[in-house]
Formats: structure tokens, sequence, C-alpha cells
């Protein structure tokens, strides 16, 4: 093996493609060299890495060529057409799309969660939706003690999980509204006006009448911790919040678990900031967690309308943890299991 590597990142102009590239330098990731890759429309843009500045290539099938690890984050359709041709040419790809999620032959990896499965992988690994992420974390050690039987969410996502035109639509929105007082809004990005409003619609409606959002952490949360009758269900919003998605999580475990005790729990978990003493008026916040990678867990306390069941408030960056530093630690895995091909 060698000391460092040759990495792309597809998708490098984008929301979270931008945060890759910030979170490699963070976290003095072995670089060897850096390709960053977009569409046509954004090829020949400019980005910084390293303190150069490196002109972003067009992703092409032909993009690949002497990469060792490949960060995805350029859309389900493009990771389709381009994983394959980056892993034919020897990369192992990293895909933050739900193109590859589902597919019972990549695995799909949260490495505070499940590391044991990327040795099963195929040269494309899977990064879970950011909601289904920073919910698991925290509920895996809690599954490991004492089991989880059921786990109703619901979610409060911020715009910057639809990409920067979202977080721009929310400003001039919010901006119209504040400087009008009422009527249209331009509205490009949703369906309705996300100023000052909570839309329950994230991604298209199933027939079920669940959200593909919705779907997404349920199957992703039952593949993930390797339980197909795992009960989940879920209600996923967006909210006018920037950056950063919380939420609301209901478990029932199999056996009795205090209060206390989960504290411990998620205490000893790598990736986990405890933010809990309403009293103090300390919980989890989107401004708190915007720009970190822990995922943040409060007003834990006892469901006493139901046995053996707790409630949850859960914050994180989901353009980080939920998205970018997700991907990296994956990468950073594949290099230390030495699980590169």
């Amino acid at each position: 093996m060698t000391d460092s590597y040759n990495i792309a990142v597809a998708g490098a102009t984008g929301a979270v493609g931008t945060v890759m590239l910030k979170l490699l330098q963070e976290r003095e990731f072995p670089v060897a060299s850096l390709r960053p890759l977009a569409s046509e429309r954004s090829a020949g843009q400019t980005v910084e890495f390293g303190g150069e500045e490196l002109e972003v290539q067009e992703l092409t099938a032909d993009s690949f060529q002497g990469i060792d690890i490949a960060l995805f984050s350029a859309g389900g359709d493009r990771s389709k057409q381009f994983a394959p041709a980056a892993v034919t040419a020897g990369a192992v790809v990293v895909d933050n799309s739900g193109a590859f999620r589902m597919d019972p032959n990549v695995p799909l990896v949260v490495p505070e969660v499940n590391p044991e499965d990327l040795k099963w992988h195929e040269g494309i690994i899977a990064n879970p939706n950011c909601s289904t992420i920073q919910m698991v974390v925290p509920l895996k050690p809690i599954y490991d003690a004492v089991g989880i039987e059921r786990i109703v969410v619901t979610t409060f996502q911020s715009v910057s999980g639809t990409g920067n035109r979202a977080i721009e639509e929310l400003f001039n929105q919010t901006e119209a509204v504040i400087e009008s007082g009422e009527g249209e809004v331009q509205k490009d990005v949703y369906p309705h006006q996300i100023a000052f409003n909570i839309l329950p619609h994230i991604d298209y409606f199933h027939d079920n009448g669940y959200t593909n959002e919705e779907m997404k952490m349920i199957n992703e949360t039952r593949k993930i911790f390797g339980d197909p009758e795992l009960r989940v269900t879920a209600t996923c919003t967006r909210v006018p919040v920037f950056s950063a998605h919380s939420e609301s999580v209901n478990i029932q475990t199999s056996r009795p678990v205090s209060v206390d005790e989960v504290r411990r729990l998620l205490l000893a978990t790598p990736g986990i900031a405890l933010v809990d003493d309403p009293g103090a008026d300390e919980y989890p916040m989107p401004l708190m967690a915007e720009g970190k990678d822990e995922v943040f867990v409060g007003r834990i306390r006892k469901d006493y309308s139901a046995e053996n069941s707790l409630n949850f408030w859960m914050v994180s960056d989901n353009l980080r943890k939920g998205a970018a530093t997700n991907a990296v630690q994956i990468a950073e895995l594949l290099i230390r299991e030495e699980l590169l091909q």
C-alpha cells in the first residue's frame, strides 16, 4: 500500500462536494493528487485545494484513470452512469446518492455502526441518506445493548439537503416576505413557499402515501442494522433552516433500559455529543451542530404511553456527518483496513 492516494471528487462544485474537499484538507487525508469533477456546465471552474486552484474537469467515463478512491456526490443518474466506469478503471467508489443503497451487492455503511460491511464491497460503497445516518449512530449502541423493536421518527430537514439553489431560494423568499410583508414569492425549488413554512414533503410520493425520503429511512435503517423485520416508520419534513437536520425519535426497546443507562451508552459511543440539560436550557439545535461532525443528542426521556419506550431529539450537520464526513470516514476506513482493490 502506498502512503498517499489519488482522489477524485465527482460533483466537486455542489453543496456536498464542496464540503468533501474541505474535509479532505481538515482531516489531513493522505491525498497524492485531487481531481475535481463536475457536469459540463460546471467544468472549467476552479476549486481551492491544498493552497492551489484546481480546474474542474468534466465528469465522463474516462475521468478515473489512475484514481484510487472516487467520492461521488453528483446525483443518482450520474452515479449509475459513471460509478461502474470508475470501478473498471481501478477506483473504489464511495457514492453519496441513492443509486446503490438498496443494492444487495453494495454495502451501505456508517463507520460507527457497521464498519464490518466494508469487507464485502465489490468496488462501490453506498453512503446512506443524511437523515438515516444521524439516527442510526445514536440508536446502534442501544440496539446492541437491549434491542430495539420499533422506531418512530419525524425529521425537520434543512434546505441545504436540497442543494445550493434551495439555500438561495430560502434566503430570497425570507428577504421578500420581510420587505413586502405578504404576497407571492418566487418558487423554483419547492412546490410551496419554504420561508416561514414547513413542507411535509421530501422527494416524491409513493402509492402507499409515504414519500421516498421516508421509505429511504425505513429501508436503509433495516439494511444497516441487518434487521429486515425491524419496525420503522417515518415522517419527513422540510423546514426553513439553512443547515443541519433535526429529528424527533421514539423507540421501543426489547428489554427495559433506564435513561441513565442510555446516557452512559451514548457517552461511550464515538461521534456523539450528549447535550441534555433541559433545566439549563441545554439541548441540541441546528445552530449548535452546523459545521460539526458529531450527532448531537438530547431531550432523552421515558415515553410513559408505551412499555420500554424512550424519546430523543437529535441534530446533525447534514452536509458533514450526513454526507461528506461519512463518505470521507469510509475512505479512511478503506485505507486503514487495506480494503482498496
